[in-house]
């Protein structure tokens, strides 16, 4: 068991005292434009931890590949070097958990303002995570600012903070690997449960694989997509 121990300072100096400033910093996203028709579907999504924006967007485009949908991937605020010196992002820690959930909801929302600027407003947005992105997708459809067509859920929990929202659930796709050690079969089939007992339309899909957003899950999000795309038509 992790121990965090108190830090000693010497006699004379006393606790510091914890203040927080705000800070304006530019995160970045990458878009992908329809190829057909107009930009008023959108697909934004949060790539999972130690990723970035342009690793996650060619997942994305895959399950959106009628082209008929705007593609957006998210980049987390927090980016940091790997071991190859590759640029990567990460959303949060537990440090300054609050102040950093209110920053990536506003985050979000700013990049849809953008989003609507440049290209329109939307008739659709379906939002979806993988792994650590996850809690961000949750976020962002329940707590943000424009409500969503469908939430895509891939190998990541449900955000505690979104389980009471007063705003109206929308269509969900929750997915996980059988072999995902981290987020396991029953551990979705528990989550989805409680979703549907707040009245959530849930759909699970369990694939053969693991941690990944691969073949399987580009499959099933394509479906609702199209489902999602149908109910406009």
């Amino acid at each position: 068991m992790h121990v965090t121990r108190k830090r000693r300072y010497p006699a004379r100096m006393s606790e510091p005292l914890l203040r927080h400033a705000t800070a304006t910093v530019h995160g970045r996203y990458l878009v992908q434009p329809p190829s057909t028709g107009a930009a008023d579907r959108w697909l934004v999504g949060f790539h999972g931890y130690a990723q970035s924006a342009s690793i996650f967007l060619p997942e994305l485009a895959r399950a959106a590949s009628a082209g008929d949908w705007l593609v957006a991937s998210v980049q987390a605020l927090h980016p940091f070097y790997t071991k190859n010196d590759d640029v990567v992002a990460n959303w949060m820690t537990r440090e300054d958990r609050e102040l950093a959930i209110a920053d990536n909801i506003g985050y979000t929302d700013a990049v849809c303002d953008a989003l609507e600027r440049e290209f329109g407003t939307p008739r659709a947005i379906v939002f979806a995570g993988f792994s650590q992105g996850v809690a961000m997708a949750w976020r962002a459809a329940m707590r943000g600012r424009r409500a969503p067509a469908a939430i895509v859920a891939a190998g990541g929990d449900v955000a505690p903070d979104v389980l009471d929202a007063s705003r109206a659930w929308p269509r969900v796709l929750m997915l996980t690997g059988k072999g995902d050690a981290w987020y396991t079969p029953a551990r979705l089939e528990a989550e989805a449960a409680k979703l549907r007992g707040r009245g959530a339309d849930v759909r699970t899909h369990v694939f053969e694989g693991g941690h990944e957003w691969g073949d399987a899950v580009a499959a099933a999000v394509g479906a609702l997509l199209r489902e999602v795309g149908a109910g406009l038509d």
